[in-house]
């Protein structure tokens, strides 16, 4: 386990990122490029199958995904950057088909390898981050009362959740609040502030509302919004310019939303969030609201494989990215095969978006993987992670 107050041997050489930090100072992180994959020490064959895979899952009348989005690399170097589909595909959904109402060749959006997408629950890495910053400098205890910080949350605060257990979805809050139901936002503060656990702390029971009560707890404690932490401590010092909470105009299209099938009527979605209580919430919201693309998201992936810092930026100490990935994660999943396929096993971190997005990097063999998709388009379905396994699969083939 880490120690927690960031200070690591001066001079030390990090496996992960292959530079040097001094108690002196630290060297620049090595800033991506892209490049084949045989100078990023991986399989070409098998890198070629991934394209194909993320290709064909994009392909015919019913696809798993209007269009996708992957980008794979291992150490400094983009060895996969490619698109596949469309952007946007469909102009409806048409629930007495089943099916989406397709709009004609020339009204369609082609994808390309800088779509943003809504990230959905992919923004629940952004403000774990942030949580994981204000540990750092001291101003926050991660096995603190969360009572401490907001005592107004009475529900919560009378149960002892700590901070710790909003990261680890271990605090035994449900998965939601209809929120989008309330009338105004004092009601929605409301119905939060009286949510008490329904399950038994220290239990895991993922929910978004522990990323909720984490964005009230670091807006009142720094006294900033979720949105300019995040841009401020994260997006902005890494140079990720395609990264912000919504609107986003060009973004890949989601879903028809309507009733019966979604909890609001707000017919197609592109450029909004797409979760209905971060939309509820004005579009910032701990658990859901970002947008991003495959190239910025590398960037994010890379600087936590180099230990925190990307070029001349630091984010995170290489201490604190440990506390990160440490089994079982802090906002992240850790070696979960279900998403990641072969590539878990060593420590592997990542995560999962209902939108269709994910990611997964890997310390012990320095890569990543992100797959972008907009599976929610023209309508949700039955979660399907079969092909984010199977690109997981894919790298850690090609690195072997």
């Amino acid at each position: 386990m880490p120690s927690l107050d960031g200070r690591g041997d001066a001079g030390r050489r990090s496996s992960r990122s292959g530079t040097f930090e001094s108690g002196g100072g630290e060297l620049s992180a090595p800033r991506l490029r892209v490049d084949t994959p045989e100078r990023a020490g991986l399989d070409p064959e098998e890198t070629r199958l991934l394209v194909r895979d993320v290709a064909d899952l994009t392909a015919g009348d019913r696809p798993w995904a209007a269009g996708a989005v992957v980008v794979a690399g291992r150490g400094p170097v983009i060895a996969v950057r490619e698109a596949a589909g469309w952007a946007v595909r469909y102009s409806a959904y048409d629930p007495a088909a089943g099916a989406g109402v397709e709009l004609p060749p020339e009204a369609r959006v082609a994808m390309t390898v800088d779509t943003p997408f809504d990230l959905a629950s992919l923004t629940k890495l952004f403000t774990s981050v942030a949580a994981v910053q204000q540990i750092e400098r001291g101003t926050l205890g991660i096995d603190a009362r969360i009572g401490a910080y907001l005592p107004d949350f009475g529900a919560a605060a009378a149960h002892g959740i700590t901070v710790r257990q909003l990261l680890t979805h271990t605090s035994g809050l449900r998965p939601e609040l209809p929120l989008y139901d309330c009338a105004d936002g004092g009601e929605r503060l409301a119905l939060l502030r009286a949510e008490a656990p329904v399950g038994e702390p220290g239990a895991y029971l993922y929910s978004d509302l522990n990323m909720l009560l984490l964005q009230q707890l670091l807006e009142r404690l720094t006294g900033r919004t979720l949105d300019v932490l995040v841009h401020e401590g994260i997006t902005r010092p890494l140079g990720m310019t395609s990264t912000a909470f919504g609107p986003c105009p060009g973004a890949a299209a989601t879903e028809d939303q309507r009733r019966p099938w979604a909890k609001a009527d707000r017919g197609m979605l592109r450029g909004v969030v797409h979760d209905e209580n971060a939309w509820a919430l004005g579009g910032v919201a701990g658990h859901a609201g970002l947008f991003s693309t495959g190239r910025d998201l590398a960037v994010f992936c890379r600087t936590l494989l180099a230990g925190g810092s990307y070029g001349p930026a630091r984010v995170l100490g290489p201490d604190f990215v440990e506390l990160l990935l440490t089994p079982p994660g802090l906002g992240f999943a850790v070696d979960q095969p279900w998403f990641m396929g072969e590539l878990s096993g060593e420590g592997a971190a990542g995560h999962t978006g209902f939108t269709g997005t994910s990611l997964v990097l890997d310390p012990a063999t320095d890569t990543f993987v992100v797959l972008l998709a907009n599976t929610v388009h023209p309508v949700r379905r039955a979660p399907d992670s079969a092909p984010r396994a199977l690109a997981g699969t894919r790298m850690a083939m090609a690195v072997r």
